[in-house]
């Protein structure tokens, strides 16, 4: 499948499995091993899905990570209006973006790109496009580079293991406008885990005009080449859970580094980690956390367990009401869509 991306019935198929359009959710499985009529199930999916609990479910594309290899995070002076907005919004290069307030900065931007190369020349599209505003009317941007090859662990759903534990000691888990009781919680548990999905191989047969077969062929190479993973519910805000706090953090480890990365593996808290060079920082990671005394509690108690370890900090805080968009679907069917574009000759 070394071409993966150069054949066009692969694209085809990529781009309805990683839109969400191939897939839903299996009521009767989750009937079954919940021990619950296929009606409550059926409702409780539902109102997971209208108070954006969980988004519906995705193949994630892990192709993201070899194709765009450079994952750049920028602190920017940006106004706020709604051409910015549309511009984050519409830009298949942004992963997430934002407000958060460091010095003369006022934007926290992730940024997906093949190369710095790429990522240069995308960037200095910008203020003649009218993207951005020009660089004598603000403060110039500060970028920070890190190899996406260099993910030492990869789990977006990490923190559904926090709510059972909240869920264990409260009894429930209040967001916003919803309540998660323990029926809830089973599935939000089987869905952000790839439990309880199940793919329509039979509409992307009749998208595709191929057999069924090679549909289930081609879907088994692309797991087996690590393009997508199994298909789950991912939550909107991709790190963490509404109402949870995310937490950016790059740390300085003196030593210990492989035993240290062996804990952060395991580490309930930790969504993804990547090993880094940046300043004296060599290691990444996106937390998240309840509340800001949960994350210095965390600090705490590494520090303790590996004393003399940790160096410098920078950490950064963000919270739901920070956020100006998540949607790394958006990057990964551009780049299909990109590639559909030049195997069809468009």
């Amino acid at each position: 499948m070394a071409d993966l991306l150069a054949d066009e019935l692969n694209l085809l198929l990529l781009r309805d499995m990683v839109s969400g359009r191939a897939t839903s959710v299996n009521l009767s499985y989750l009937s079954r091993v919940i021990h619950k009529h296929r009606n409550t199930i059926r409702k409780t999916v539902a109102d997971l899905f209208a108070a954006k609990i969980i988004n519906p479910p995705i193949f994630p594309f892990m192709g993201l990570y070899k194709e765009y290899s450079l994952l750049v995070a920028v602190r920017a002076d940006l106004p706020d209006d709604e051409m910015f907005k549309n511009w984050i919004r519409d830009d298949k290069h942004i992963f997430a973006a934002f407000r958060s307030r460091q010095g003369e900065y006022n934007t926290l931007l992730f940024i997906f790109h093949r190369d710095v190369l790429s990522y240069q020349l995308w960037r200095e599209s910008l203020v003649p496009s009218g993207k951005i505003p020009p660089r004598d009317t603000r403060y110039p941007s500060s970028a920070y580079f890190f190899s996406n090859q260099l993910m030492v662990k990869y789990e977006p759903s990490a923190a559904i293991h926090l709510m059972e534990e909240q869920l264990k000691n409260e009894g429930k888990v209040d967001f916003d406008d919803y309540t998660i009781d323990e029926l809830d919680f089973k599935v939000l548990r089987c869905l952000v885990t790839g439990k309880g999905i199940k793919v329509n191989e039979n509409l992307l047969s009749k998208a595709t005009g191929v057999h069924r077969s090679t549909v289930e062929r081609r879907i088994s190479e692309m797991l087996a080449g690590g393009w997508v993973s199994r298909p789950v519910c991912r939550f909107p805000n991709f790190f963490v859970p509404p109402n949870y706090l995310l937490v950016f953090s790059m740390y300085e480890i003196k030593k210990s580094k492989e035993e240290i990365l062996r804990e952060i593996r395991k580490d309930l808290h930790i969504a993804i980690a990547l090993e880094i060079s940046h300043g004296r920082y060599n290691l990444l990671t996106f937390e998240n956390y309840l509340t800001v005394p949960d994350h210095q509690r965390w600090e705490r108690e590494y520090s303790n367990r590996f004393p003399g370890c940790f160096g410098s900090a920078e950490i950064t805080y963000l919270t739901p009401e920070m956020t100006v968009s998540i949607d790394q679907q958006k990057v990964s069917l551009g780049i299909i869509e990109e590639k559909l574009r030049r195997v069809q000759g468009k």
